[in-house]
C-alpha cells in the first residue's frame, strides 16, 4: 500500500466518514462532516480542526518511527 499524504489521508477519512454516515444517519456524525467541510482553499470549514488533524498526523508519524 502506498503512503499518504497529510491531505490525502484528511480526504479519505472524510470518505470513510461519508461512508458510515450514509450508512447510520448518525447526528454527531453529521456535525463532524459538516465542520470538515472544505472550503474554496482546501481547508475545512473550521480551521481548528484542520491544526487538530496536523496535531495528530504528527504524532502517529512521530511514534511510527519508533514502532517500525
Amino acid at each position: 500500500m502506498e503512503k499518504l499524504t497529510t491531505v490525502e489521508a484528511f480526504h479519505a477519512m472524510i470518505l470513510f466518514l461519508e461512508t458510515y454516515y450514509e450508512q447510520t444517519q448518525a447526528d454527531d456524525i453529521g456535525a463532524l462532516l459538516g465542520s470538515l467541510q472544505l472550503l474554496e482553499d482546501g481547508k475545512p470549514a473550521d480551521p481548528a480542526l484542520w491544526q487538530d488533524w496536523l496535531k495528530s498526523s504528527e504524532s502517529v508519524i512521530f511514534s511510527s518511527i519508533y514502532h517500525v
